[in-house]
């Protein structure tokens, strides 16, 4: 007897249909279009993840420089004196210092300088 695979495609065949909801035309109605909207998405959301980490950083980094340049700080002499000081403060935290608390930041500012 042979085995069909009815109910396995129609299985699948869901499984893929409900992945690409909210596509738009053949995207939406075929499975092969279904199929290929979903590996574009997949792979668009994995570039997407590792840019908003890049923005983010490029975020912290402009705050940082723009509270810097109002004191005429240069970001890169800033940094390096960090290192050189042995203060480890990740970029993040000092954007949020810089932000939320800037007397704290202006003795961060002394404490390099």
């Amino acid at each position: 007897m042979r085995v069909k695979k009815g109910t396995t495609r129609a299985r699948k065949h869901r499984e893929i249909k409900s992945e690409a909801k909210g596509f738009i035309g053949h995207r939406r109605r075929t499975i092969k279009g279904a199929k290929e909207g979903i590996m574009h998405s997949l792979k668009n959301a994995f570039v997407g993840r590792k840019d908003k980490k890049a923005n983010m950083r490029a975020l912290w980094i402009i705050r940082i420089n723009a509270i810097l340049s109002e004191k005429n700080i240069s970001y890169s002499r800033f940094i390096k004196q960090l290192k050189d000081k042995n203060i480890i403060l990740n970029r993040k935290i000092l954007s949020e210092i810089a932000v939320q608390d800037p007397a704290t930041f202006d003795k961060i500012i002394k404490e390099v300088a």
